[in-house]
């Protein structure tokens, strides 16, 4: 019977829905798969399952689970990936048992897959995936899109499973040799603790299922193999470490959600895996299986087939709705899973200083993490936080920077197109969570964004896809560029040095202000070391991404939106919104002749980069500038780092490379007009929220100001505020400080007033930033320069600096600042209506 169904599910088009077969159940947020698809394939499929599952066994003999991503394989999104599953599974075992069926069904489904990539041409132009003419596939031949996404699915499926096998793997050869394997410093760490985490995870899951922890947590704790719950939490939380703003600490409650949420969805694919096997099982022992159950399957099985057989396919989702007992766990428990797996971490993770560095005392062996207690002074609440942080040792720290080619880094760009959105957890990833707004557990946000109807979303689902279906590629020559910079120390083109600064001498005097000034270089030194750690791990987390897309052809970026509706990609790490690095690094995989039109905007772009003053020149300027300069841009692409490194003098130097190398390559090509580039030329508005306020005020000072109004050259809001400021400063510091107490700041910041002193603060204006906030960012400029070293009066020339620059605004902009304060009268009228009906 279920053959008869299967085949005539397949062969049915799908006259609304934009999946592309009838039986294909809702899309899941993460990998939850319900009872109605096990019931569907199970008579079919289980030979299948059990091959998958005997090829995917761990082969150590430290575990026995198998957690293979083949559930998920064969219940993906698309279906091309069933027939991957079932062609790629193939055994001697499997040919020996129901070969028949299994041939039969093979075929069937690759006929499916022909035609739901060439064929069905409703599921074709919902998903836009497919052209008909020539039966790509996102831009791709059927064959190459087929394995391309069998690696996809691995790649999202299995990542932590196969770390897990890595380190069993390690600790066997460990045991057999007797001898510790030559690993990098990090990983033979993450080995170390391995292990012990591991075993006292196993401990504690006895504890849970035996019933002797009752904890919270305790229900949850056992759904997933302690191996794999080890290795999450380890490269979870360093990975946090490594992006925790270079203080070597995470919050211990965002550590907790992350671990927690990663264990929840490696369980779900454990879980079916595991519900699978046991079914299998049943089958060849069928004398072991409860008549009851077995009953009950039966009639759940024909209602299913005759409500599919009368496409009531609302009844047949509801009834896998009420038998599915894959429930979410909750924020609640995912914190607390979170929580104890770090409380384990941190018992039972060790360190001690390399074998080089001990003396003839005892090893120092010392816990690897600490849990301390942060405060955070509010000063516009005026009110104080308390939250509790995970820090590493220091030894731990040091070895952060090179830990990123030895992390597991989940929601890497895809090798696919990424599934197109159609819900608010339906769309991107093939099975890694993926959620069109980013809520971070705001529970009003996400039910709002929920409540919303599908047609009201759709232009923000055209656009998100849009974005997504663009595709990407690693420029070779630029990383091996930077590559070569980064192994000689950094320190050139914008990359932090990889060395420390040296911290200062303790002077030898009893002078309180002689030791007041040391101690205030031994905290700007230490600022400074912490940040300079900070974004070393930063650069070794974007180059340990694309030096492994650096092979691909090409791959995809899916995106979602923040609370604001702005669009970002789901990678964190290497994508085109980032640093010059990663933008230098970046390029389009699909290359197009340039014509007269690209050729003038290769040479107009070029000239934005380079920057200092050229970017503010007409177009007909900028031009003119990179064409007196092509010796330069000849010798910057031939001879990078040998030649005259003119392209280290641009603003953004390494998109400045990038383009030397792609406009060489053209200008010396036959025809530089039919030249393919895949050259990105990115473009932005001139302080876009300043825009819309002049707009709206019908402000022509204003709009001159951002570039709303035609000119012969660009404006630039920031230096005209600059400008401003500076006017007000001279006519402050010519008043007598002894009745003025602004006259002395006015005087020390003359110098220091430039486009970047005020950016920040313009840009935030329209924000709502408030004075306090415009104080802050102010201050932070003037510490980078180390303009003032006194505390004190680096506070009060902050205070100053930002009046100043707010005065300025609301010069410049007057309209603007009328709307904001017309705006924010409303919200006050609303909000005490609100309060009153309430």
């Amino acid at each position: 019977m279920w053959k008869t169904l299967w085949r005539q599910t397949c062969l049915k088009k799908l006259k609304s829905s934009p999946q592309f077969y009838v039986l294909r159940p809702c899309c899941f947020s993460s990998v939850t798969l319900s009872d109605d698809e096990e019931v569907k394939f199970q008579n079919s499929m289980d030979s299948a399952v059990a091959s998958c599952s005997a090829l995917r066994r761990i082969r150590s003999g430290f575990c026995s689970y198998s957690s293979s991503g083949f559930g998920s394989l064969m219940f993906a999104r698309g279906y091309g990936s069933v027939a991957e599953a079932i062609v790629s599974s193939t055994t001697e075992e499997d040919e020996e048992e129901d070969s028949g069926d299994k041939e039969e069904m093979r075929r069937l489904m690759e006929r499916q897959v022909m035609s739901r990539l060439g064929k069905v041409e409703v599921a074709a132009a919902q998903q836009g995936q497919v052209k008909k003419t020539s039966k790509l596939v996102g831009g791709m031949g059927q064959g190459k899109y087929l394995m391309l996404r069998r690696r996809q699915v691995k790649i999202e499926t299995e990542a932590w499973e196969e770390a897990a096998k890595e380190y069993q793997e390690l600790l066997m050869d460990m045991c057999e040799q007797k001898l510790a394997p030559n690993l990098p410093y990090m990983k033979s760490l993450f080995l170390g603790w391995f292990e012990p985490l591991r075993d006292a995870i196993l401990a504690e899951q006895r504890l849970c299922v035996e019933g002797k922890n009752r904890s919270a947590y305790a229900p949850y704790f056992d759904q997933l193999p302690a191996d794999m719950m080890a290795v999450i939490t380890m490269h979870k939380l360093m990975g946090l470490l490594m992006t925790g703003g270079g203080q070597g600490g995470a919050r211990v409650v965002q550590a907790a959600c992350h671990i927690g949420e990663a264990i929840e969805n490696e369980a779900r694919i454990h879980r079916f895996m595991e519900r699978t096997k046991n079914k299998n099982a049943f089958k060849k022992n069928p004398e072991k299986g409860s008549d009851s159950s077995v009953q009950e399957q039966k009639k759940l099985r024909k209602k299913v087939a005759v409500l599919m057989k009368k496409q009531k396919l609302h009844q047949v989702r509801k009834i896998v709705k009420e038998h599915n007992d894959i429930k979410p766990w909750g924020l609640d428990a995912q914190v607390k899973v979170g929580c104890r797996l770090i409380q384990i971490l941190m018992d039972t993770a060790y360190i001690q200083p390399p074998a080089d560095q001990v003396g003839d005392g005892p090893p120092d062996i010392r816990p690897a993490f600490i849990h301390t207690l942060k405060t955070v002074t509010k000063e516009a609440q005026k009110f104080s936080r308390r939250y509790g942080v995970i820090e590493c040792d220091p030894l731990v720290r040091k070895g952060l920077e090179r830990t990123a080619r030895h992390m597991v880094i989940p929601y890497m760009p895809m090798l696919v197109p990424p599934v197109n959105w159609t819900g608010y957890d339906k769309g991107a990833y093939l099975f890694l969570p993926s959620y069109i707004m980013r809520t971070h557990g705001a529970k009003q946000q996400r039910d709002a964004v929920k409540r919303t109807p599908k047609k009201q979303l759709e232009p923000v689902f055209e656009a998100l896809n849009t974005l997504g279906s663009a595709k990407w590629r690693v420029n070779k020559r630029v990383l091996g560029v930077i590559d070569r910079i980064w192994a000689s120390g950094g320190h050139l083109a914008d990359l932090v040095s990889r060395e420390d600064v040296p911290l200062p001498d303790e002077p030898d005097t009893e002078d309180e202000a002689e030791i007041r000034k040391w101690k205030w270089k031994v905290r700007t030194v230490k600022k400074e070391n912490s940040e300079r750690h900070s974004q070393r791990c930063d650069i070794e987390l974007k180059l340990a991404v694309a030096r492994k897309m650096k092979d691909e052809d090409g791959f995809f970026y899916p995106h979602n939106l923040d609370f604001r509706g702005r669009a970002y990609p789901m990678h964190p790490y290497l994508n085109h919104l980032g640093s010059d690095l990663c933008r230098g690094i970046l390029e389009f995989a699909e290359g197009r002749p340039l014509g007269k039109s690209g050729l003038r905007w290769l040479k107009i772009h070029l000239a934005n980069l380079y920057a200092g003053g050229v970017d503010k020149l007409s177009y007909d300027g900028r031009i003119g500038f990179t064409e007196d300069h092509l010796d330069d841009i000849f010798d910057s692409a031939d001879r990078p780092l040998e030649g005259r490194r003119w392209w280290l003098g641009a603003e953004d130097p390494l998109q400045c490379l990038a383009t030397c190398v792609n406009l060489t390559e053209a200008l010396r090509s036959p025809s530089p007009e039919t030249f393919l580039s895949h050259m990105p030329v990115h473009q932005d508005g001139s302080c876009n929220g300043l825009q819309h306020y002049a707009a709206l005020g019908r402000d022509k000072l204003g709009a001159a100001a951002v570039n709303l109004v035609a000119g012969d050259k660009p404006a630039d809001v920031y230096s005209g505020i600059a400008a401003r400021v500076l006017d007000i400063m001279r006519r402050d510091a010519q008043k007598d400080p002894a009745t003025d107490p602004n006259a002395l700041s006015a005087r020390l910041l003359i110098n220091q007033v430039d486009r970047k002193l005020v950016k920040q603060t313009v840009m935030t204006s329209v924000y709502g930033v408030t004075y306090i906030g415009a104080r802050d960012q102010i201050k932070r400029r003037l510490k980078e320069r180390n303009a003032i070293e006194d505390e004190a009066q680096l506070f009060a020339t902050s205070c100053y600096a930002a009046k100043t620059t707010l005065t300025a605004l609301g010069e410049m902009f007057e309209a603007a600042r009328s709307i904001m304060s017309w705006l924010g009268e409303c919200a006050k009228i609303v909000m005490s209506d609100a309060a009153v009906i309430s």
